[in-house]
Formats: structure tokens, C-alpha cells, sequence
């Protein structure tokens, strides 16, 4: 008798030890899902990263050719000043050439 009082303990331990086992498997199923769903998030953000690093990479291309084209067109207005200035010299000789020949 002592054998049939034994297999209902044993069929319930059993039993406890496999919803035990369920459970944890179950809570890992879980975690999985979580770490899962963690990496396809930061596989977004890493995308995104990388879509946004394109992007300031043309505007960082874009700006070094406007100010390329900046430089040349200071240089060319440097040219233009200097010519300015050489012509108001030369403006002045004229003016003072003009006003010696009426005196």
C-alpha cells in the first residue's frame, strides 16, 4: 500500500515540477521576445543613425562647396576693390589736373 500512496505523490510532483518547468520556459520565451524585440529596436535606431549621418554628410558636402564658391567670389570683389580704388586715384589726378588747367 505504501507503493499506491507513493504514485499519487509522485504523479503531483511530477506534475509540479512540469508547471514548474512550463513556467520558467514560459518566462524565458518571454525574455526572448523582449531581447528580441530590444535588437529590432536598436536595429532602428541604428538605421535611423545611419540615414541621419547620410543626410548631414551632404549638407557638411553641400556647405564646403558654397563656401568654395564664397572664396572665390571675396577674391573676385578683393580685385574689384582694388580696382575701384586705383580708379579714384586716378579720378583725383584728373581732378586735380582739371582744376590746374582752369586756374
Amino acid at each position: 500500500m505504501a507503493s499506491t500512496d507513493s504514485q499519487p505523490r509522485f504523479g503531483q510532483s511530477v506534475k509540479g515540477l512540469l508547471s514548474d518547468k512550463v513556467g520558467s520556459c514560459s518566462g524565458d520565451v518571454i525574455a526572448l521576445t523582449r531581447q528580441v524585440l530590444k535588437g529590432s529596436r536598436s536595429q532602428e535606431l541604428l538605421g535611423q543613425a545611419a540615414r541621419n549621418m547620410v543626410l548631414q554628410e551632404d549638407a557638411i558636402l553641400h556647405s564646403e562647396d558654397s563656401l568654395r564658391k564664397m572664396s572665390i567670389i571675396t577674391t573676385h570683389l578683393q580685385y574689384q576693390q582694388e580696382a575701384i580704388q586705383k580708379n579714384v586715384e586716378h579720378s583725383k589726378n584728373l581732378q586735380d589736373q582739371l582744376t590746374h588747367l582752369l586756374k
